[in-house]
């Protein structure tokens, strides 16, 4: 399974369902275009150049993190030539042994060092290259990586590589707990696609009403799991009145009712 996340409000932006033989490599465009297609980032051919214009605009807005399952430099010049910022690991080992040897100092950075190196390959734009080396059982390992972004230290550079799958990892966790998305699985693999697009569905809505009614409340801290075990299922009723919902009334017993109260009236009245 491959998702793209928008960070700030945990929605998921696109979501699909590979065989488990492909490798990540081959995931990245139909990635891209997905994301191109929901933002309007890659206009038709016959559109005005203003719309052209204005959609590479955005696009050299846009920051790609991805790791070393998709750092080819095949990739990463597809992804740079459409004007798109990235931070990267690269794919070879091979070559991040050669760029140590390059490093003439090294910084530490938590249990590991990070040194400047300069790239061996010609990515059509400016990227700033670094590698980073860690001891593991009284040998050093090295990877590399390089970004499009102006940063004021490898540290930096580092901590925002490190950053990448946090919302992505926590979204998984979150669906797997509170939307049950591991013990729920299809024997087709269209069947299973399915689930996948109905569990971003569901995702988003609570991601949507997490931030129009939960964010800053006492419920705030309320995560997937704890929205649908402990909000979702409250007793109460739902009085309609010409086809529309009137009033909700929750029960007084529950110990979020009166929370869960100020959460709905402040959603609906915005």
């Amino acid at each position: 399974m491959a998702r793209v996340s928008a960070t700030q409000y945990g929605e998921t932006v696109w979501s699909d369902l590979f065989a488990g033989s492909r490798p990540s490599i081959s995931c990245l465009e139909p990635a891209v275009f997905a994301i191109e297609t929901a933002f309007d980032l890659a206009p038709q051919p016959d559109a005005p150049k203003r719309a052209h214009d204005l959609a590479a605009a955005r696009r050299q807005r846009i920051h790609w993190r991805l790791d070393g399952g998709f750092g080819t430099d095949e990739k990463m010049r597809w992804l740079l030539g459409r004007g798109y910022q990235i931070t990267v690991k690269g794919f070879s080992g091979r070559r991040a042994d050669l760029l140590a040897k390059q490093v003439t100092r090294w910084t530490p950075f938590g249990d590991a060092w990070v040194g400047k190196a300069a790239s061996p390959v010609d990515y059509g734009r400016p990227i700033s290259l670094w590698v980073k080396r860690r001891l593991e059982k009284g040998e050093y390992h090295h990877s590399f990586y390089l970004t499009t972004l102006k940063l004021h230290s490898l540290s930096q550079a580092m901590e925002l590589y490190d950053q990448r799958g946090g919302s992505e990892v926590e979204q998984f966790r979150n669906d797997k707990q509170g939307l049950h998305l591991s013990s729920r699985r299809k024997h087709r693999f269209l069947a299973q696609k399915a689930l996948i697009l109905l569990d971003d569905l569901a995702h988003n809505l609570l991601a949507d009403f997490y931030h129009s009614a939960l964010a800053g409340s006492p419920l705030a801290g309320f995560a997937a799991k704890r929205i649908v075990r402990d909000l979702l299922t409250m007793d109460g009723n739902l009085v309609w009145q010409d086809g529309m919902l009137k009033r909700i009334e929750l029960c007084q017993d529950h110990p979020h009712a009166n929370a869960l109260v100020d959460c709905l009236v402040r959603c609906c009245s915005d």
